[in-house]
């Protein structure tokens, strides 16, 4: 049982406080996660301290959310007071941003809980790693830990985690069997889906928008192996730009950003490609570039992200070589 190591190592260390951090910009699925996890530890552990903290904060969704789940989310979290630490939702340490340092040198414990194929530097400063990449979210996996520690989720709970599922799955397109069987099981908790998919319902910020013409306006579009292959680069918003030109045609979408020397790239590519291709992105794609890039890379079979030094230009043409090379193989 999963949630009775994490217990088992809270308990080793007779914790006081546990730290749970999110990835920069954090998505409903890292908040809502952070959430449910940290309401199941107070109710298993009612002595503990839990605190969530999410580097650059929440992202815009997620911030609407807040209005409808009970979560607090601290600006500087006592990453170096904490018994544990708890890093959810995120692929590789550099998500984390300011903080990288600071968990780098913490002396506390880190347990590392995630659906992303996990990256080789997290195992190695991980005490405990939970990466499930059959989970369709983070909040699939908590919710596991709720059945395995025979704790029926509260309302809120359960809409949290299924806020995170929804999310995550693009409203159940993505979902299986498994996370539909889920998905009923917190409705049976007293989750109203209309009222849920409401609010996973905000209207795009007029900067997004912006930025997705603009992704589109300078993409450059290239055949590989008869794929379609869009690369584009914005100052923000590239995961975002990288899905609208998904729903544009493209097979796969690579879109960079650049502030002064640091780099971020988005990749996201169709079921169809990566089934085809057999080619995961995270895995495949944005862990070598983020290895290029003095950073790191990694993610989900069809959507991923890389953080690097280095500039766009050059990041686009690696990104390009190295599924040129994938596709060989």
């Amino acid at each position: 049982m999963q949630i009775r190591k994490i217990i088992n190592l809270i308990e080793e260390k007779n914790a006081k406080l546990i730290v749970l951090l999110c990835h920069h910009n954090a998505d409903p699925d890292a908040i809502c996660s952070a959430y449910a996890l940290s309401s199941l530890l107070k109710r298993l552990k009612p002595e503990v301290e839990v605190e969530i903290a999410a580097a650059q904060g929440a992202s815009r969704l997620s911030k609407h959310l807040l209005n409808y789940i009970p979560a607090s989310l601290v600006d500087d979290p006592r990453i170096e007071d904490a018994d544990v630490l708890i890093i959810l939702d995120t692929n590789t340490i550099q998500q984390l941003d300011d903080w990288v340092e600071r968990v780098r040198n913490a002396k506390a414990p880190i347990i590392v809980i995630d659906h992303h194929a996990s990256h080789p530097e997290t195992e190695r400063l991980a005490t405990l790693v939970i990466a499930d990449e059959n989970a369709s979210s983070t909040c699939e996996i908590i919710y596991g830990f709720y059945k395995e520690a025979k704790v029926k989720p509260h309302k809120d709970e359960a809409l949290a985690i299924f806020l995170g599922i929804a999310f995550d799955t693009r409203h159940f397109i993505l979902a299986n069997s498994t996370t539909l069987k889920v998905a009923a099981e917190l409705v049976d908790a007293g989750v109203n889906v209309q009222e849920a998919f409401k609010m996973l319902s905000l209207p795009m910020d007029p900067s997004e928008r912006i930025a997705r013409l603009k992704a589109c306006q300078r993409a450059k579009l290239m055949k590989i192996n008869d794929w379609i292959v869009a690369l584009s680069h914005v100052s923000a918003f590239q995961a975002s730009a990288a899905r609208a030109l998904i729903s544009l045609g493209a097979d796969l979408a690579v879109v960079a950003g650049q502030v002064d020397d640091a780099v971020r790239v988005s990749l996201r590519c169709t079921n169809e490609f990566h089934e085809k291709t057999g080619i995961h992105l995270g895995r495949d794609v944005a862990k070598p570039l983020g290895e290029y890039l003095h950073g790191m890379g990694g993610g989900h079979s069809i959507s991923a992200g890389v953080n690097g030094v280095g500039d766009v230009e050059a990041a686009l043409k690696k990104c390009i070589k190295i599924l040129r090379r994938k596709l060989r193989e």
